[in-house]
């Protein structure tokens, strides 16, 4: 029997009314040239130009490839381009449907394809994530064998999803988010190419703007978004998509936010300063904008830890773990679901007791280095691990708190300069409260209770 009826047919019809398929479908490139992005997987001589058949009579390309990374960066793309340029057969399953059954019918159709016709088999399986151990395991006699070319997509890290034994004779490639430039390059060619648009209609610049902040580098929703608005134009016998046409049949309308101008910076001052007045809703509302506009989540992460420390600090010792933790999420998942994260870290800062004292302590402190109230280290506190550091005068003298009752050993440690300065200033806001009363015993120990301000008042909560 004939060994690929379905996707013969399926291909037929697509030659024979390439409008009945969906716009990103008939503009999937058909050859590794025409691949937009991922450029560190393309270069001459990599492993998939070597799994194409480029690269001249070297090791022949890898029977197992797992691609990793975000939606609509060009994973089934890849496959596709890998199985049209070897001119083998491709089969495409989805770990959400398909199981060891499926696997199984496929891997005996690719032998008995081999063995009968001389027709080779690339098994596209998306979502392999999503496969269970045993599922997993049911691949492994193909990948050996190379009954088939396995190229397994996944959103999810690898190296918790995959089981060993098939991670380790896989290539691993990573693929990285679409940038505006490739995706711009592909809304390009869709809007002229005979496959897509033909030049039916044209794209307003605020559209296209519009467009490529709403896809968030993912190559499918893009091309389906400008699927939408060109059926739309067309419908009225508009030649042009515009912005209001994009945000009528996407139903999204367009945030006013420019990521390198005024907007940019706005919006993230408003998010911090809501978030220092205690605003959670007005902070909700600017961290919206943001994502909504297309804004790094790097950046929203960059500034929630900032303010942590800038205008919370002690009063809740764990709003800087909870932003950092947030941050570190943000770069392992990202958009969409990086937006909970951002959300749960901006309330938990918006509702911390507030305090600048940490603020104001370090400026207090670099302001009177920088007019050079400085000085030389004490003696007793210098460095004393090396030959002749007694003869100096250095560490003797000074006292081990740890053997003192209480921790606390009454000596100088600050310069002469600044000795009776005090440059930490603690509120009676949450946490911080306990601090003050600390700092004001130690103070007290130390010989330091009368020592002159240096550092300003922490402003309100």
């Amino acid at each position: 029997m004939e060994p690929d009826l379905f996707t013969a047919a399926a291909e037929d019809r697509h030659e024979k009314d390439p409008s009945a398929s969906p716009l990103a479908v008939r503009m999937r490139p058909r050859t590794v040239d025409e691949v937009v992005g991922q450029q560190h997987l393309l270069k001459p001589g990599s492993p998939l130009r070597r799994l194409v058949g480029e690269g001249g009579g070297g090791p022949a390309g890898p029977s197992s490839v797992i691609l990793w990374g975000p939606p609509g960066t060009g994973k089934t793309t890849l496959a596709y381009v890998v199985s049209k340029a070897t001119n083998k057969r491709f089969v495409e399953l989805s770990a959400i449907t398909a199981g060891v059954k499926e696997v199984r019918a496929v891997i005996e159709s690719a032998r008995r394809a081999t063995g009968g016709y001389g027709k080779e088999t690339v098994l596209f399986l998306d979502e392999i994530h999503r496969f269970s151990k045993a599922q997993q395991d049911s691949l492994l006699p193909a990948v050996e064998n190379r009954w088939v070319t396995l190229i397994a997509a996944t959103t999810e890290n690898p190296y918790f999803s995959i089981i060993s034994p098939l991670l380790s004779r896989s290539l691993l490639l990573t693929l990285e988010p679409l940038t505006d430039d490739d995706l711009l390059a592909l809304l390009t060619r869709a809007l002229t190419d005979e496959r897509g648009l033909g030049g039916a209609v044209t794209l307003a610049e605020d559209a296209q703007t519009h467009l490529l902040r709403i896809a968030g580098g993912d190559a499918r929703r893009a091309l389906t978004a400008l699927e939408a608005a060109a059926g739309a134009a067309l419908a009225t016998d508009e030649q042009e998509i515009t912005l209001q046409t994009v945000e009528d049949t996407v139903d999204r309308a367009a945030v006013k936010y420019d990521r390198d101008g005024d907007q940019h910076y706005d919006v993230a001052s408003a998010l911090i300063k809501s978030i220092r007045g205690s605003d959670v809703d007005a902070a909700l509302h600017y961290l919206a904008r943001m994502i909504e506009a297309g804004e790094d989540p790097r950046f929203i992460a960059r500034r929630l830890m900032i303010s942590a420390s800038e205008d919370i600090g002690l009063a809740d010792p764990t709003a800087l773990p909870t932003a950092v933790a947030a941050a570190q999420a943000v770069a392992m998942i990202g958009f969409p679901e990086a937006a909970l994260t951002l959300s749960h870290a901006t309330i938990a800062l918006a509702l911390a007791p507030k305090s600048n004292a940490a603020t104001l302590a370090i400026s207090a402190a670099q302001e009177d280095v920088r007019k050079g109230l400085a000085g030389p280290v004490p003696a007793h506190l210098r460095d004393g691990h090396y030959k002749g550091a007694a003869k100096l005068g250095h560490a003797q003298g000074y006292v081990y708190p740890h053997d003192v009752p209480g921790g606390i050993a009454a000596q100088q440690y600050a310069p002469d300069a600044v000795r009776d300065r005090r440059y930490y200033t603690p509120t009676r806001y949450g946490a911080e409260a306990r601090y003050a009363d600390v700092v004001d015993r130690v103070r007290e120990r130390l010989g330091r209770a009368g020592s002159d301000g240096a550092a300003g008042s922490s402003g309100p909560a």
